[in-house]
């Protein structure tokens, strides 16, 4: 207790209910509601009544049997006044503890401790704690009755306190005293809370009425998916996040996945918030047009949809602000009452027998306002996170409803604005992945927009009390370098952009270089490219130095910041003031240093919340621009769009699949709907059909990709039903183009394209939509079953790519693999059809991916099927196969409408229909023999390219029998794989590796989430080097140790201040000189140390993000150079988004995270060690309790860490596929609206963000789980704190300014306890992408290095091209088989060599080795009679040429594409150009040779690019070529031009020729013939086609 209040010890003999000091005290002479001690005692009664009547049914649980409607959670909170009630028991207990502590401390001044005065409240926290478990227990479990029970309860307390109120007054008690206040609100909170009961019964009606209202639990709680409980739990576990525990420690014992978080509720789903944002800008659209540029109606839309949580996040966000100043008050209270003998406090007044004392009084006491502190902590605390929370889930709906709205529009985007380049897959994924993000952030730092501008004004105002003018000086010179604060912020987001921008670059350089590792590694180009990466990632680090420059100087300002403040108003207020005033106090001191630490946050912040208010206004622009984005015309839709109407569109789309849901939970329902619509629509059909001859046509057609010439031109044509229509000419004549048209992809400038028929079995929600919209007598297009010339693949399994959300058919599916022959491809895959392809069917060949797509078109029971060119990657057997049993078979039995574009003349005379285009018009139209009497001179153009013989039916017999032999299952048992071989590797590997997962693996698994990867660490600092390490080390400790010498010299400044004060009062001293006291000395030492503290912030700064600038240009260049090294095994057994993950996400992380988070996590860390270690030196016994507070800190980190990890593991996981599905989506935008398939990726677009939603959600509310408890942890820490440093003072005579010291330190401790463990998970996490690089930055280079030194070599080596090979035996890895065995073959000079064998023989292997990309185990190969194996890998490689399968283009110019090394001049690019049949196209080009060429060659045809892939090799001429069945995607006519210019062009010169079509390499001098990795066959091929039993003959027939 204070000291002077307590005028006589008390003996503890003396304790009594009523006390022993006062006679009158048990008399009842005037009536016993006139006695005191009787009043506080009838209080007691309610208590006591509800505390016998509740426990038994609490303990015997009699309510948990009773509920009538099953429910998953016990969380079902249905009584009228719920959350009212829960907010007056909150006040209710603060206001009972007021009254506790107010009886404590008015008992002080009796001379015998009366226990009524507080032991009634003490019962009353009992009972209100009671009151609210058991309503709790009732209302989860459903037995409204049992609340009669507290209805009593109510009304008895409000009884009892109201008779005591009035007795107050009667007795002259008034406002004055605080006891009279306290019984006033006690009795008006137990009338409001009898209120809310009554309320309950006439609501409910379960007691008095004869029918109680029923109710029903919400769907949510019913659905035994949804565990995300916040919406549905009552407010205490709101507030705590109670409801979390569970699933924290969960994590602890199995790792977190989808099905661990379940689903989201209904009322944060995409789909309802998409809804609720749909409607507000539908109701932006009735209030006048929107118009096509500007943003304000968005901004109108989001606040009308989302502005009401966010008005409630303010609100909390305002009340924690203001409780926020508590602190500074309180503890500028407690070290004033310290440090004097305070008296000037009303005296107590005693009545009833008993002291009453007033507000002033029982604010003066040192306890009370440290209990008051603890309160208003965790109150603050407790609204700070709820503010938090309602802004970040606000964001997240926000983001998942944008997210929907922005694959809405993608689905009706025009395909012109993505090919032609004004809209890139890479600008709409940034739009999901960044500016959706950015307004999700900047819905959650919006409450500081409003909060921020109050704070700074209340905290200026209390500076102002406490300092007077001085503090106005020191806020202005905040308030002066604001301003830098916000420039510093502004630089250092022109750096991050410019560094982005850099960044962005390198990763496109980075991913062409990783997509065409081969052949840059065949060409012996791949440092070429490297330097190019380099050369980026130079002026990438040049923008990160200054984006780390900036970042430094904002980190240095922020600490600094505050000294320089601290400093002038020191300064200030000691010159202001005269000597003999001592004002500065360590109240005033150490009230104004934590005032402002409040202070300072909300200008910090300033910055980042312009900063992200700036970005927001950008993202919002974007979006503006990209939803007002041209769409494809309306003919194929089923309602005609205007801009009025779209979005009614997009609701009857969602209004289908809302009732698509509901069908689906019945699965009879679903079937009766669909036999009904089947039924609808055979009348459709029927009524629809105009002409049965005709299914498509086209009339006067002119149609264009963009707004200049038309594309294509006069296009008149028409397509049989049920027949088999082709299209064929040359590259570039508009073949894929006419498809797209006829789809309705291309822009129509004029013309009329008619589709006369429906699907038989159209989707449920095309009908519906169609009956919806009315137009039954104009038919549409239906679903048309395409496969597009590049194959576009899910990432999903086999069978799902082929099934393609259609009902599963067993018959069926086993028909269209067996047609497609990809049952030998599936066997070899590690889950068979299970296999999950990748993204773009990475682990598949091209074949396998085209035969994938074929087979999604067949299974497709669709009327019309468009193939475009699905022959360009198969051999000749594959493609007869698929030609003879899927198209002209499979197809024609159903009575399909097939139209085919191919390059294979061969088929003809199997075509119903022949459109030939040339030049983007129809040249000619109708069947072969129409063809044959109109244009007789095409028709032997084509008959000469088709060589076929007459005699059709033996070779048909022929190639059956030859394909059974082929397709053997002991064949493909022992075939590996040629271009397959990659795949098949990585798949077998997979099988291996995914039978090893055990119950003592999951155990290591646990053990190893548990602790932090500091090996990760330990490698991060190694690559700081020696010089940067220590300076980082001993700046951080050196800065901390001076900040606490500052603070240790504040106090023991203004305790001498304090001391000096107290001197002079005692020797009454009247002459000023006597008693002056010399600031200047203090001041001195106090100007060197806060002088040094900044200059020391600015070290440390600089220290950090220059060791992370260090570490982020050593592991990046590391990591280049090893996989530029890399043996190709490497990326035939990862995939490429993983290493791409590497260069990205990972180095990003590196370059710009982990140096912050360091940062950040060494400062709140040492900030905390100094607060412990300053309150343990001002009060030791604080150690004491330090411990069980260490403990629980421990434990909740320990659980916290776990979790948060795996749930920013599964948001970033959740994230990936969410934007693979919107690329997959752009990319296959063709074939998703051919099919009509697009409400079914809507609805997996929806089940894709709720799952990204909720991971978000979940990280977010175990964000606020862990500060809620480390602030409460804080908390206690203040508490304790105060209360050992008041006894102190008090008794131990400490002095007052450690008191302020130490209390100003307990209050930092609580700010920061968080961020450690916050900043230590992210840490965590960062450290993750520290060892995946370090794990790929130990990849076995290949040797580059030869036994011989370049100049060993001969000048012009390989002069001759001679290739002798000697029992050659190689594999891919030392673990397989091998895949070339004893081989053995002469290549004579310049002779013309070609390779022939079915898939898996080795073909490829054989090239392979040649440039020693495979493991040469056993034998030689010799060239010019040189050993290939001694030579330097780099010479080696650059002395071939070699054209693959797979035709690769980078980015940048047709000149840098033929010849990066720069070593050929114009004249012979353009005679390689000359030769590739490219020169006309070249030179119709912009620029020529300086042309541009798209990322992938986007902007030429499959054709176009395989020829500048033979240009490319024309341009090295070396004395060897090897053509790996270079001719697949090329037109015959090109392809047998071409072949005989290689002949001539390359005369001289050795030709190795891998052929699938083995009519190309008839002309060859020898042939090869492989099987099983060996040689066959081998001879000229005059001589083999005479052996009829020889293989090669065999595969001659079978490619007629």
């Amino acid at each position: 207790m204070m000291r002077g209040y307590r005028p006589t010890p008390v003996s503890n003999s003396t304790l009594s209910f009523c006390g022993t000091d006062n006679s009158s005290a048990y008399k009842v002479d005037n009536g016993l509601l006139n006695n005191g001690c009787f009043l506080d005692a009838l209080g007691v009664v309610p208590h006591v009544f509800l505390l016998f009547s509740t426990f038994p049914i609490l303990f015997i649980g009699w309510g948990s049997q009773s509920s009538k409607v099953h429910i998953h959670h016990s969380t079902w909170l249905h009584f009228p006044g719920h959350n009212l009630r829960w907010l007056l028991t909150t006040v209710l207990l603060f206001v009972l503890v007021c009254e506790i502590a107010e009886g404590i401390v008015s008992d002080g001044f009796n001379q015998s401790r009366h226990l009524h005065l507080y032991m009634p409240a003490g019962l009353g926290i009992l009972a209100a704690i009671t009151s609210i478990v058991y309503y709790h227990n009732i209302e989860t479990s459903n037995f409204p009755k049992l609340l009669i029970a507290l209805l009593i309860y109510w009304t008895l307390a409000f009884i009892t306190k109201t008779i005591k109120f009035v007795k107050y007054d009667d007795h002259g008690i008034g406002l004055r005293q605080l006891r009279f206040c306290i019984t006033g609100l006690l009795a008006l909170l137990y009338g409001l809370l009898l209120g809310v009961e009554v309320n309950v019964i006439l609501r409910r009606r379960y007691m008095w009425f004869r029918y109680p209202t029923e109710v029903k639990p919400p769907d949510d709680l019913q659905d035994l998916g949804v565990r995300f409980q916040q919406p549905f739990v009552n407010l205490l576990s709101k507030s705590t996040y109670w409801w979390m525990n569970t699933f924290i420690t969960s994590a602890h014992k199995r790792p977190i996945d989808l099905k661990t978080i379940g689903k989201l509720p209904i009322s944060m789903r995409a789909l309802t918030n998409y809804q609720r944002l749909r409607k507000a800008f539908d109701a932006q659209m009735e209030d006048g047009p929107v118009p096509l540029k500007g943003s304000r109606w968005i901004w109108r839309s989001l606040r009308q949809a989302f502005g009401r949580p966010l008005v409630l996040s303010i609100t909390f966000r305002f009340m924690a602000d203001l409780l926020g100043f508590a602190g500074p008050l309180c503890i500028s209270g407690i070290v004033h009452h310290i440090s004097s003998d305070n008296h000037s406090a009303l005296p107590p007044v005693k009545l009833l027998g008993v002291h009453f004392i007033s507000s002033e009084a029982f604010l003066a006491n040192a306890y009370v306002l440290a209990v008051l502190l603890f309160l208003a902590l965790l109150l603050q605390r407790t609204f700070l996170q709820a503010s938090y929370y309602v802004a970040i889930e606000t964001g997240i709906k926000l983001r998942g409803a944008i997210q929907t709205k922005i694959y809405n529009k993608i689905m009706r985007l025009c395909t012109s604005n993505m090919s032609m380049g004004d809209m890139t897959t890479a600008q709409i994924c940034s739009l999901v992945a960044r500016d959706t993000n950015h307004l999700m952030w900047f819905f959650f730092l919006c409450p500081n927009l409003w909060a921020m501008p109050v704070q700074i004004v209340i905290g200026v105002l209390l500076l102002y009390s406490l300092l007077g003018v001085s503090a106005l000086i020191g806020a202005t010179v905040i308030a002066v370098l604001a301003p830098l604060q916000y420039f510093v912020a502004t630089r250092l987001s022109r750096a991050q952009k410019s560094t982005l921008e850099y960044t962005s670059e390198r990763l496109k350089k980075t991913n062409e270089l990783l997509r065409g590792i081969k052949l840059l590694k065949l060409y012996a180009w791949e440092h070429i490219f490297r330097s190019s990466v380099e050369e980026t990632r130079r002026q990438e680090l040049t923008n990160l130095r200054t984006f780390a420059l900036y970042t430094s100087l904002s980190i240095f300002m922020n600490a600094a910041i505050p000294i320089a403040a601290v400093l002038t108003i020191f300064v200030v207020h000691v010159h202001v003031h005269s000597a003999t005033d001592f004002d500065l106090s360590p109240a005033v001191a150490f009230g104004s240093l934590s005032l402002f630490h409040i202070l300072v946050t909300p200008l910090f912040l300033l910055s980042s919340v312009l900063h992200s208010t700036v970005k927001a206004l950008v993202s919002v622009q974007k979006l503006s621009e990209f939803l007002g984005s041209t769409e494809i015309e309306t003919d194929q839709d089923p309602i005609v769009q205007t801009p009025a109407n779209n979005n009614g569109n997009i609701k009857s789309v969602y209004a289908l699949q809302l009732q698509a849901k509901l069908v689906n939970r019945k699965n009879k329902a679903k079937q009766d709907v669909n036999r009904n619509f089947e039924q609808q629509d055979q009348e459709l059909t029927a009524s629809a059909a105009q002409e049965d001859e005709v299914c498509i046509k086209i009339i006067n057609g002119f149609f264009t990709w963009t707004q200049g010439c038309p594309t294509l031109t006069n296009i008149d044509i028409k397509v049989p039903f049920g027949q088999l229509t082709m299209i064929v000419g040359q590259v570039g004549c508009g073949k894929s183009s006419l498809l797209l048209a006829a789809l309705g992809e291309m822009q129509k400038i004029s013309g009329n394209i008619t589709w006369n028929s429906l699907p038989k079995s159209d989707s449920e929600e095309n009908v519906r939509a169609h009956y919806m919209n009315g137009r039954q007598s104009h038919p549409k297009r239906g679903s048309v079953a395409y496969a597009s010339q590049r194959p576009w693949l899910l990432n999903a399994t086999v069978e799902e790519n082929i099934l393609f959300d259609t009902a599963p058919n067993e018959k069926r599916y086993k028909e269209v693999i067996e047609v497609c022959q990809l049952q030998p491809d599936i066997d070899t895959l590690p889950q068979g059809d299970q296999t999950v392809i990748g993204e773009r069917g990475i682990i598949l060949s091209g074949g396998q991916r085209q035969r994938i797509s074929v087979a999604r078109a067949l299974y497709q029971q669709t009327n019309v099927v468009f193939l475009d060119d699905p022959f360009s990657a198969l051999d000749i057997h594959l493609s007869d196969h698929l030609m003879h049993e899927g198209i002209l078979k499979f197809l024609r039995q159903e009575k399909r409408t097939v139209v085919l574009v191919t390059h294979k003349l061969q088929y003809l005379p199997h075509a119903d229909w022949i459109i030939a285009m040339r030049d983007g018009t129809v040249q000619t139209q109708g069947t072969l023999k129409d063809i044959q009497c109109a244009e007789p001179e095409l028709f032997e153009q084509w008959r000469t390219l088709m060589n076929r013989q007459n005699k059709e039916n033996s070779t048909e017999l022929k190639r059956k029998s030859f394909r059974r032999a082929m397709y053997s299952r002991d064949t493909m048992s022992l075939a590996t794989e040629d271009e397959d071989e990659a795949a098949d590797v990585t798949v077998s590997e997979v099988k291996d590796s995914s039978t090893s997962t055990d119950e003592d693996s999951l155990r290591a698994e646990l053990r190893h989430r548990t602790t932090i990867p500091w090996s990760s660490f330990a490698t991060y600092l190694r690559a700081a080097g020696m010089l940067l390490l220590p300076l980082l080390v001993l700046s951080q400790l050196t800065k901390h140790s001076l900040m606490v010498a500052i603070d240790f010299w504040l106090a023991h400044w203004t305790s001498h201040v304090i001391a000096a004060q107290m001197e002079s009062a005692e020797r009454n001293c009247t002459i000023s000189r006597d008693c002056e006291f010399s600031h200047s000395s203090y001041l001195q030492v106090f100007c060197v140390l806060c002088g040094l503290g900044i200059v020391l912030c600015l070290v440390t700064s600089l220290a950090v993000e220059w060791t992370g600038l260090r570490v982020a240009k050593e592991l990046h260049c590391s990591l280049l150079r090893i996989i530029v090294l890399a043996p190709m095994r490497l990326f035939e057994t990862t995939p490429l988004g993983n290493i791409l993950n590497r260069f990205s996400t990972d180095t990003n992380t590196v370059d710009q995270h982990i140096p912050a988070t360091m940062e950040c996590l060494s400062r709140s860390t040492l900030l905390c060690v100094s607060a412990v270690g300053v309150i343990s030196y001002v009060t030791p016994v604080f150690l004491i309790a330090l411990l069980p507070l260490a403990i629980a800190c421990y434990f909740i980190q320990k659980y916290f860490r776990v979790a948060s990890r795996d749930l920013q593991q599964l948001e970033d996981s959740t994230e990936m596929p969410l934007l693979s599905h919107y690329s997959q989506t752009i990319e296959g935008l063709t074939t998703i609206r051919a099919f009509r398939h697009e409400q079914k990726f809507k609805k997996k677009l929806l089940e894709h963000t709720d799952a990204n939603n909720i991971s978000s959600l979940f990280l977010s509310a175990a964000n606020r789980w862990l500060e809620v408890r480390m602030e409460y942890v804080g908390a206690f820490v203040v508490l304790i704190a105060a209360v050992a440093s008041i006894t102190n003072a008090l008794y131990s005579q400490v002095s007052a300014g450690l008191v302020g010291l130490g209390l100003t330190y307990a209050l930092m401790v609580s700010n920061y306890l968080n961020w450690i463990v916050r900043n230590l998970a992210d840490m965590e996490v960062q450290l993750g992408c520290v060892k995946r690089v370090s794990a790929l930055i130990h990849t076995q280079p290949e040797s580059y290095d030869g036994l011989m030194t370049p100049a060993q070599v001969p000048a012009g080596w390989p002069k001759y091209g001679e290739i002798q090979i000697n029992n050659l035996s190689v594999r891919y890895d030392t673990s397989l088989k091998p895949v070339l065995r004893h081989v053995n073959a002469h290549i004579k000079p310049g002779q013309k060599v070609g390779i022939c064998g079915r898939t898996g023989s080795g073909k490829s292997s054989f090239s392979l080795a040649l440039f020693r990309m495979v493991d040469t185990f056993e034998g030689q190969i010799l060239i010019d009679g040189i050993d290939i194996a001694k030579l330097p890998l780099q010479m080696l490689r650059s002395k071939f040429s070699i054209i693959l399968q797979d035709p690769i283009l980078f980015s940048g110019t047709i000149r840098f594409n033929l010849d990066p090394e720069r070593k050929a001049t114009d004249k012979m690019l353009w005679e390689a150009l000359e030769i590739a049949q490219l020169m006309p196209v070249v030179k119709a080009l912009p620029g020529g040779l300086d042309a541009t060429v798209t990322e992938g060659g986007e902007n030429f045809s499959q054709g176009q690019r395989q020829l500048f892939c033979l240009a490319r090799a024309f341009v090295r001429k070396s004395s060897i070529l090897i053509m790996d069945e270079a001719t697949a995607s090329i037109d015959m006519a090109t392809e047998s031009i071409l072949q005989k210019v290689v002949m001539t062009a390359f005369a001289d010169r050795t030709v190795v020729t891998i052929a699938h079509r083995v009519h190309t390499i008839l002309g060859s001098d020898a042939v090869i013939v492989m099987k099983h990795g060996a040689i066959v066959e081998y001879d000229e091929p005059e001589a083999l086609l005479e052996q009829k039993d020889s293989v090669f003959s065999a595969f001659v027939r079978a490619d007629k």
